[in-house]
């Protein structure tokens, strides 16, 4: 009886401390508002034009910071900007754009965290409404600290891009690049040989039907060298474009093999 006492004493204790540690890491991270850009709770944006929070911090952790526009409690379509990672205290900016006019925000939500749903918390809520508009802007300049947050914000980015750049490619990453560029490329080459196969193997409406997938792949790689002739940065991904529709011609050809093995057709001389 006394054993049983002491172990769940133990336990309680221990699930005090864990609820007492996770409310403290909660509590590490404080956020507030200070001001927005255009100044106000109800806001017309011009066309192309960003609302800018300006948020001061204060964490004893690394954290991230997001600015998440809402509407009548969903997340809104705008486009928003990524979050550094801070530590310690100082100032930083949110913001957000409308894709077409006449979207509306009225909340924004600032959460602070590693990103993940558990563990990145709302520490401040901003109320108003902001309007997209499809008036042009008025020319207005805007405060220093927008410029100032914009400058840090780009030469943040700028030293992790340098540094991811300088980072050596790992085995596995180099092994896994590989291993696409294989996949790339064979699916390129059966997205021609197959509806090939099929076109001299088979004959009346199954030979048409191999012709299709055929003549898809073809339209695809004069399209790109057409294109590329015009504008060399016209398909800079084209690999994906090759993998896209090598992948759909193959796909094809295994649909038409499959019926065509089921219907009995393959055994049949025409």
């Amino acid at each position: 009886m006394k054993t049983a006492l002491r172990q769940s004493l133990v336990i309680l204790l221990a699930l005090a401390a864990w609820f007492g540690s996770t409310g403290g890491v909660r509590a590490a991270t404080t956020v507030r508002v200070i001001e927005t850009w255009p100044p106000g709770t109800q806001v017309n944006l011009a066309r192309n034009e960003n609302f800018y929070l300006r948020i001061a911090y204060e964490t004893d952790q690394p954290v991230g910071i997001w600015a998440t526009a809402y509407f009548k409690g969903e997340r809104a379509m705008v486009g928003s900007n990524p979050s550094q990672t801070y530590s310690g205290s100082g100032e930083t900016f949110g913001w957000f754009f409308f894709m077409k006019p006449g979207d509306q925000v009225d909340e924004v939500r600032i959460t602070a965290g590693d990103g993940s749903t558990a563990n990145t918390p709302v520490a401040a809520t901003w109320r108003g409404l902001v309007v997209g508009g499809s008036q042009p802007a008025n020319g207005q300049a805007q405060p220093a600290w927008i410029s100032e947050m914009s400058a840090r914000a780009k030469a943040a980015q700028d030293a992790e891009y340098k540094a991811r750049m300088n980072t050596p490619v790992s085995v596995g990453d180099m092994a896994l690049f590989n291993v696409f560029m294989l996949a790339m490329l064979g699916l390129g080459v059966l997205g021609f040989a197959a509806p090939a196969w099929g076109i001299w193997r088979w004959r009346g409406g199954w030979r048409l039907a191999a012709i299709a997938p055929a003549a898809v792949m073809a339209f695809v790689v004069l399209r790109l060298m057409f294109d590329v002739a015009r504008d060399d940065t016209s398909h800079n991904l084209w690999p994906f474009e090759i993998l896209m529709y090598g992948g759909f011609s193959t796909a094809a050809m295994a649909v038409l093999w499959l019926v065509r093995k089921l219907s009995g057709a393959d055994r049949t001389v025409t």
